[in-house]
């Protein structure tokens, strides 16, 4: 009974929610509470006249706290890019409450200053919960502690394709549809490094209710990937796609595309470059071949390269826009969001000696912009997104657009309203681009015309 009780607790701890519900208000009144509580008990001591100072204290350091993060942000790019002014702007106020409570700690005695201690480790947590609430990175606690989320995925469940999407779409006109459940699902699979020697963390898929049918269809696949640091799991529990992908299937008679989320980096601390190297492994060959050759052995897909799309968020998008175009005999689509000009790890010399033996061309040709010219001309499609708040990204977005557009890709561009270089780019750009690219695989015509889709504006590249 102890030991069940323990696991239901466990369990309930992982899955406590760290964007919305009790925990962020409650951290809220906690923090706000402590902070009124340490002016409080100072108004009627001695210690009242130092006050004045306490707030002087923390507001300098608000404001130094604001210009120093300015700086490592968006002059010297410490993190490649922006931490957009909301990030910022909670940064800053964290450390001038910081200022404020470590001035209280050092000019009171007693229980006042064993309050100031109690309220800094709170404090401290309460600016990185907002910030993440910014950020949409981890939604649960089980993701901060890269506890896998999802159950593992039986393969001989899955049944081979046995029609066509034409073939479905007929039988449900006639109300044949084969049975299928209101929702899909997503699990977690380990997909070897058979080809490429590469050891990934398991991959996570999005069967749609289609694909959960005895008799699926030839279904589209996506394969998408998360930022760096970020896991397979990040993507699946930040983006919102499986909700986004049980909607559209539910105007789509069940029908989806199969969503993979394979890992290319190996744990959060590498950043691969989406390459084959001797710094990380050979994940341009994983990525392609032994993910590529799994999925259509395993999964009831359509192995044509109209019905195959590869895109991601951040440092996944980057690793989009130079896979998308390096292979064409494999996507049709590319899907990148907030992605970068090119790959960066560290200085540029050090980059290209590390993980590409020196060779300067071989750097160059994972370049997005290069490697469209080099396999131009193309019919692949290009749709991308990027956060109003985030101006490098946007610039990133319109360079490789440009590029694409000469190169004969058909590309949609859009900018997301109040974000930044975060997942709310994702998921407010996810249902458009879903419906978008389902059109453009055959899965039927869009539900509503992209300029109508709230929070996002089609600009030219």
């Amino acid at each position: 009974m102890d030991v069940h009780l323990g696991v239901h607790m466990v369990d309930w701890l992982l899955h406590i929610h760290l964007l919305r519900g009790w925990l962020p208000t409650f951290w809220l009144f906690l923090t706000a509470a402590v902070l009124l509580a340490t002016l409080v008990v100072q108004l009627g001591s001695k210690h009242r006249k130092k006050i004045p100072w306490q707030i002087l204290i923390g507001i300098v350091a608000g404001g130094v706290g604001y210009f120093i993060t300015w700086l490592i942000s968006d002059v010297f790019f410490v993190f490649g890019v922006s931490l957009g002014y909301r990030v910022i702007t909670v940064i800053s106020l964290g450390i001038a409450s910081l200022g404020y409570l470590i001035a209280a700690l050092v000019m009171t005695h007693g229980y006042r200053r064993v309050l100031s201690a109690v309220g800094i480790p709170i404090l401290i947590l309460f600016t990185l919960l907002r910030v993440n609430m910014v950020y949409g990175e981890f939604i649960l606690f089980s993701s901060v502690f890269g506890v896998p989320v999802y159950p593992t995925l039986n393969v001989e469940t899955v049944h081979k394709a046995t029609m066509t999407v034409t073939e479905w779409d007929a039988l449900a006109s006639a109300g044949k549809t084969p049975s299928h459940p209101e929702k899909g699902e997503v699990r977690s699979i380990s997909i070897k490094g058979k080809q490429s020697g590469f050891n990934p963390r398991p991959a996570d898929i999005y069967l749609p209710p289609a694909a959960l049918s005895a008799h699926p269809p030839k279904l589209p696949v996506l394969i998408m990937l998360g930022g760096q640091p970020g896991s397979p799991d990040r993507f699946f529990t930040a983006s919102n796609i499986a909700k986004t992908l049980d909607a559209y299937a539910k105007a789509h008679n069940g029908l989806a595309p199969i969503v993979v989320s394979p890992d290319q980096n190996g744990s959060t601390r590498n950043n691969s470059l989406c390459v084959d190297s001797p710094v990380v492994g050979n994940v341009e060959t994983y990525i392609t071949k032994d993910v590529t050759n799994w999925v259509n052995k395993e999964l009831p897909v359509d192995s044509s390269v109209k019905q195959w799309g590869i895109g991601g968020f951040s440092q996944g998008g980057t690793c989009a826009t130079q896979l998308g175009p390096r292979h064409p005999e494999l996507y049709g689509h590319i899907i990148p969001m907030d992605g970068e000009i090119a790959p960066t790890e560290g200085s540029r010399e050090e980059m290209i000696n590390r993980y590409f033996n020196g060779d300067e061309e071989a750097y160059q040709a994972q370049i997005p912009i290069v490697a469209i010219k080099q396999h131009a001309p193309s019919t692949q499609t290009m749709f991308s997104a990027a956060g109003d708040q985030d101006s490098h990204s946007i610039g990133n977005m319109h360079a490789i657009g440009r590029a694409a557009e000469e190169a004969g890709m058909t590309v949609k561009t859009v900018i997301t309203a109040h974000s930044g270089h975060d997942w709310n780019t994702v998921k407010t750009a996810l249902p458009a681009a879903i419906d978008w690219l389902g059109a453009q695989m055959g899965l039927g015509t869009m539900t509503t015309q992209l300029e109508d889709y709230p929070g996002i504006t089609v600009v030219t590249p």
